[in-house]
């Protein structure tokens, strides 16, 4: 059999929890059907472990053939210079404090990246750009309504329009619409340096993101890892990713 080319998954961070009378140590996971996405594709999953030691990180790229970012809390506004008043609760440290050097290496290295919601929020502020953190505030244009867009995981929530010729496209097996599902309240705002936004929802609210001359660099606002089994599209950009770790 040929061999699976590797694909490092940045972990979610549970905080402390109880089950009855035990306390249990805060956990580092990820969720199944991500897991079973990246296999179905052709890769080999393995979950990487949050640090801020750069040398380790720097040990597990040299592992990697492609390295995935999946969705979760807010990116700390901070990170791009803002002072505005936000809910800590929305945010993980533990998380920023690992993906944004991994992000930053992993584009250095030109590691095929795909990256989901949170994933794709954070690879923008780690190239230099902003977030709207309140989708809703954003509107619609006239004469039309906001798609919801929390929520929605296992089903298609909206239609987004991909820019023709993008890797996104090409990634999606050719298409310039795509049925996706939904479930974040920020998004890109600002782009950061090099990033090419390649898809909006139908009612504007920016969708996916690119880094053109990497050899796959694509973040998505929706969550494939909940839909390759029921969207084709989705199934193709799982597909689309893993051949660039190949």
């Amino acid at each position: 059999m040929a061999r699976r080319p590797v694909v490092l998954m940045a972990p979610r961070w549970v905080p402390e929890s109880r089950a009855g009378l035990e306390r249990m140590a805060p956990q580092e996971a990820i969720a199944d059907c991500f897991v079973d996405a990246i296999l179905a594709a052709g890769g080999l999953p393995l979950v990487m472990s949050l640090t801020e030691d750069e040398g380790v990180i720097d040990s597990y790229l040299e592992l990697a053939d492609g390295i995935a970012v999946p969705g979760g809390p807010d990116v700390n506004p901070r990170r791009w210079g803002s002072d505005m008043d936000y809910d800590p609760a929305l945010l993980c440290e533990q998380r920023d404090a690992f993906e944004f050097p991994l992000v930053v290496r992993a584009l250095a290295a030109d590691l095929p990246l795909l990256t989901t919601c949170r994933g794709t929020q954070l690879l923008n502020v780690a190239l230099g750009g902003t977030l709207c953190m309140d989708v809703p505030s954003l509107g619609a244009p006239e004469g039309m309504a906001q798609w919801r867009h929390e929520g929605i995981l296992n089903d298609p929530a909206h239609p987004v329009e991909v820019e023709p010729e993008s890797l996104l496209s090409r990634a999606l097996g050719g298409v310039t619409s795509a049925q996706v599902n939904s479930a974040h309240h920020c998004c890109v705002d600002r782009l950061g340096e090099g990033v090419r936004l390649v898809a909006r929802a139908t009612d504007g609210v920016p969708e996916a993101i690119e880094v053109p001359g990497r050899r796959f660099c694509v973040g998505v606002q929706w969550h494939p890892e909940y839909t390759w089994r029921t969207l084709p599209t989705d199934r193709a950009l799982w597909r689309s990713f893993v051949d660039a770790c190949r």
